[in-house]
This record gives structure tokens, sequence and C-alpha cells, in this order.
């Protein structure tokens, strides 16, 4: 094909959910409600972690980042999607496109290296109790965030830069509701193998650290478990895993199926790209809430504080 030909392809149509119209508006409250949970959920957690003193440390820290990540990366998706339902026209430019990609990559893979930062601080606080605010201070907890976000962002530029090399001179509809690589790639005219392989190899490299920092710290967490006599012990430190675990499964589990493979289309790839860009950011503040008295308890303390506050405030006005 002549060069004067490809290129041509400058915006794009997103086929989104396989839907009747008349369910286009139910679907849209169901989401739009999820959405406005989603920021509430994510909220809560960050202000409670700010404004309540005995939440100040590494572990809670690190919760509040996720929080974080979880709504910003809700973010990139679900309003693009809420306006598809509305709307007949449900373009987006390739601009937009890149964009897009660039954000759900960066995001994802913040929350991936987070959630492995947040293994090997639950490793340090169980297995080395007694040099827990030794190792996990103010210093690191910082240095341990800019690695995140630096190796998220590096990440996200190598995906961007192979992206544009794809060329694009044919069919415009992505069967998808949302920009992504396998959705996107699949449409180029270009040969992809390479760009393929680099793909794969970029997000594989990133699960793959995850995973050995993950197993490494769960095999010293369990060992050290296993070793401790006290039951009430082993039942606490057990207890300050089983939410991470949780989190952890229902994060890597849908993106190691989408990412860790060819630009192949499956049928149920849109249902599990639901999962992990709506329903995870929506679960993991009710499975930390949930599991954790401490977070449970200054939600209503902060709760508490805000009604009575309030209060004071509505009867200085009267």
């Amino acid at each position: 094909m002549n060069d004067s030909h490809q290129q041509t392809v400058e915006e794009f149509t997103l086929l989104g959910l396989d839907t009747v119209p008349k369910l286009s508006i139910v679907l849209f409250i169901l989401l739009l409600i999820i959405y406005l949970l989603i920021l509430l959920g994510n909220l809560l957690i960050m202000v409670t972690v700010y404004f309540e003193a005995r939440l100040h440390s590494a572990m809670y820290y690190f919760l509040s980042k996720l929080s974080l990540v979880d709504l910003c990366y809700a973010s990139v998706t679900v309003p693009k999607m809420l306006a598809n339902f509305l709307s007949n026209q449900t373009k987006i430019t390739l601009s937009g496109c890149i964009a897009q990609l660039f954000f759900l990559h960066f995001f994802a893979g913040t929350e991936c290296i987070l959630l492995t930062v947040m293994a090997y601080d639950r490793y340090v606080a169980i297995c080395l109790p007694l040099r827990y605010s030794s190792i996990m201070n103010s210093a690191m907890c910082y240095w341990l965030e800019a690695v995140c976000w630096a190796i998220s962002f590096f990440h996200s530029i190598i995906q961007i830069i192979l992206t544009c090399q794809l060329k694009f001179c044919g069919p415009n509809r992505i069967d998808h509701f949302f920009c992504d690589i396998h959705a996107l790639s699949v449409l180029s005219c270009s040969d992809i193998f390479i760009i393929e392989i680099v793909f794969v190899a970029n997000s594989g490299s990133i699960a793959a650290l995850s995973f050995i920092v993950l197993l490494i710290s769960y095999m010293g967490i369990i060992r050290t478990i296993v070793q401790t006599r006290s039951d009430e012990g082993t039942g606490k430190a057990f207890s300050t895993c089983v939410s991470h675990l949780i989190v952890v499964t229902l994060f890597f589990g849908p993106s190691v199926f989408i990412y860790l493979r060819p630009s192949v289309s499956y049928g149920a790839d849109k249902m599990v790209s639901i999962f992990y860009t709506v329903l995870t950011p929506l679960l993991n503040p009710i499975i930390y809430t949930l599991r954790n008295k401490e977070v449970k308890a200054a939600i209503r303390r902060l709760v508490k504080k805000l009604f009575t506050s309030s209060s004071r405030w509505t009867w200085s006005r009267a």
C-alpha cells in the first residue's frame, strides 16, 4: 500500500457494549450510580486517612494513594462511557484515543506497582515488626510512591510510542467501550508482529516484577505466621493481609487475561474490562473498609465530627 494512502483514519467509532437502545438509559443510570459510589468511597478513604492522626502510618498512606489511583483510573473510561450511552455519536479522535490509552496504562501500571509496594509494607510489618517504623518511615514512603509513578510513566510512554507507529487506513470501528491496545492494534494496516511482542514484553515485565516481589513477600509472611505461636498474633497478622490479597486477585486476574496475550479479540474481553476498570475501583474501598476495624472507626469519628461541626454552624447562623 502506498504511503499516501496510509494514516488516513483520524477518528474512530467506539462500538461500546452490545445493548438494545431501550437499555441504554438503564445502563446509564446504573453506571452513573456506580461511578458516584467510586468517587464517594475512594474520596472518603483519602479524607479519612488525611485527617485521622491514628492512620498516619505507611500502610494507610499507601491505602490512600491506592484510592487516589482507583478514582483516577475509573475516571479515564467511565465518563466517556456515560456520554456514549446518551449520544448517537460515539466518536473519538486518534489523539483522544492515544491520550485515553496513555492515562489508562499510567494509572493501571501505578496500581500494579502500588499493590506490590503494599505487599512489601505488610512483609516488613509482620516479619520485621521491631524495625518497621525505622524502615517504613516518611522518606521511604515518599520514595516508593515516586518509584510507582515513575515506572508507570515510562511504561505508558513506551506503549504510546509503539501505538504512534501504527498506521490506520481501513476500518475505524473499535469493538470496545474505550481505546485499548488490542482493540486498536487489530485495526492497523501495519505489520504489528514486532510491535505486539514489545507490547506484551512491556506489560509482562511489570507483571513479572510485581509477581516476584509479591511471591517473596508473602512467602516470608506465611513463614512468619506459621512460626508465630500466639493465636491472637497469627490471626491479627493474617487479617492485615487478607484484604490486600483479595484486591491483588481482583486486579491482576483480569489484567493478565487482557494484556499478556497477542492482539486477539475474545467475546469476554468487554466484560473482563468492565471488571477491572469499573468494579475493582468500586470494590477496593469496600473491601478495605469492611475488613479493617481501624478504618471503620476512623470513618465513624470523621462523620461524627462533620455532623457536630455542621450542627454548630447551623446553630450559630440561627
